[in-house]
């Protein structure tokens, strides 16, 4: 069963698994898994004025989505095969 599961998610193209593992992330609102996603994009380097702690005032599930709807019209580059391993990772 989980093999098959892992298949599947292997299957699908790494924006298919974006979407599913954000939509979980939002609705745990899992402020972690966003941020962690976010420190391994390629312009990871522009998020390092947020502060990535769970208590901080404004760091919300919705400003980290939209931050990382900006960023997406951006190619992963090299760290397209760490993402799709942490989409799917999330996902199973």
């Amino acid at each position: 069963m989980a093999a098959d599961r892992l298949a599947e998610l292997e299957s699908l193209p790494t924006e298919e698994l974006r979407k599913r593992a954000f939509a979980r992330a939002a609705e745990r609102h899992d402020v972690g898994f966003f941020w962690s996603v976010l420190q391994h994009l390629p312009h990871a380097d522009d998020t390092e004025e947020l502060d990535g702690s769970l208590g901080a005032v404004g760091a919300s599930v919705d400003d980290l989505v939209a931050l990382f709807r900006e960023l997406t019209g951006h190619e992963y580059g090299e760290a397209e095969p760490l993402l799709r391993a942490a989409f799917i990772d999330y996902l199973i």
